[in-house]
């Protein structure tokens, strides 16, 4: 377990430059990155570490380039990653093996409890199992309400960096929600296999796709299979269990039953695709999940995630120093430059993966000319970070 550097009373009674919300990929390195900056930084997570998620435990080439962008390349391979030589697609008893030229399958587990580690190693100060109630502006700065059990506290910060998850809510004020769900949004829902047939290996990125959803299964650094899924809410209350419906996708996809699919218990997230009002306040800028989300194909939500946080550290370090209106409305910019245009292409994909007859034609098409997908692979792999010492 990771324990916290500070207890609740001692992160209440300081002034900090940036209080993050949410230790996960987004908020962790964002925070570690401006502690490398010689800023005071407070990381805070309702959450113990390490702890599971529920995701597609894949770290794709521009997820690889924002890791080595931050010095931080080391982290895949030290901890045993998995490195990803293809993708098999399955629609409908069609196949197509597509080349992946970068690309690691990784825990969740691993990978984020690294990146608070190194964060911590940093100098930034860890509060775990505590919540981050709001934020409110005053005096020039931010007060954020913490709440760790049955006590309760309040810091304040020049900014704040909400990076609190998919469902978070810190963001949210008490007359709006902070993210509007789409229409027709699936939901997420994964589980991690102990026992899997050996059709699926290690190396590969296995894609099922059927009816009502598709089903994303990948060997981690232990051996053990992550199947992550998104699913149409109707077709899980209609199969009474996520694990039924993922069991029916790769039954229609042609690919092996994975044993006690449908017995274990499985994870689930709020609907997948949402979009947020805005990714900037006063004195409060959104990242990773928090600032909206696209339903992923092969690990497209952790490289959002660390571009994000790279991309944001100038602004971070100007609304520090002195609060301008302006730097709102250029972190939304930048955030779209970001990372609008790789959603952009997972929002295409996913409208093809809605349609059966669609998928069925593209995979079969695949199987012939795996060529075709080179652009989509490239344009989904390629990284909008800066290097390293390049962020000014």
């Amino acid at each position: 377990m990771i324990r916290g550097t500070l207890t609740l009373k001692e992160a209440a009674g300081r002034a900090w430059d940036v209080v993050v919300v949410g230790s996960g990929p987004a908020g962790s390195l964002a925070g570690r990155e401006l502690a490398r900056c010689r800023l005071s930084v407070l990381l805070v997570d309702r959450a113990a570490f390490p702890r599971d998620k529920v995701c597609g435990c894949c770290l794709n080439g521009s997820a690889l380039g924002s890791l080595r962008a931050a010095g931080l390349e080391w982290i895949p391979e030290q901890l045993g990653g998995v490195a990803l030589c293809n993708l098999l697609l399955g629609a409908w008893r069609q196949r197509a093996l597509l080349p992946l030229h970068e690309g690691v399958a990784l825990s969740r587990r691993a990978l984020d409890a690294a990146l608070v580690a190194a964060a911590i190693r940093a100098g930034v100060s860890f509060l775990p199992e505590t919540q981050a109630i709001r934020s409110l502006t005053a005096n020039g700065s931010r007060r954020v309400l913490l709440r760790q059990n049955e006590q309760a506290g309040e810091s304040t910060a020049r900014l704040v960096l909400a990076a609190d998850g998919l469902g978070g809510r810190f963001a949210s004020t008490p007359h709006t929600d902070s993210a509007a769900i789409a229409a027709g949004s699936w939901i997420g829902a994964g589980v991690t296999a102990d026992d899997a047939p050996a059709f699926y290996r290690r190396h590969t990125i296995c894609m099922a796709c059927g009816t009502g959803g598709y089903v994303g299964l990948v060997r981690l650094e232990d051996g053990r299979l992550d199947v992550a899924a998104a699913l149409d809410p109707a077709v899980v209350r209609m199969s009474h269990h996520p694990g039924h419906a993922a069991a029916a996708i790769l039954q229609e996809a042609g690919f092996p039953e994975v044993p006690r699919l449908k017995d274990v218990p499985w994870r689930g997230t709020l609907p997948l695709t949402r979009q947020v009002a805005s990714v900037a306040r006063e004195r409060l800028f959104l990242l990773g999940d928090a600032a909206g989300y696209i339903e992923p194909f092969t690990g497209e939500g952790i490289a959002w995630a660390l571009a994000a946080a790279r991309a944001v550290i100038p602004f971070a370090l100007r609304a520090v120093e002195r609060w301008d209106r302006a730097l709102a409305a250029e972190w939304t910019r930048r955030y779209q430059q970001t990372v609008g245009r790789h959603q952009r292409t997972c929002r295409w994909l996913v409208k093809v993966l809605r349609h059966p007859a669609l998928t069925t034609a593209m995979v079969a098409l695949l199987s012939r000319l795996p060529a075709l997908a080179n652009p989509v692979l490239r344009r989904l792999n390629q990284s909008s970070v800066q290097p390293r010492g390049a962020l000014s």
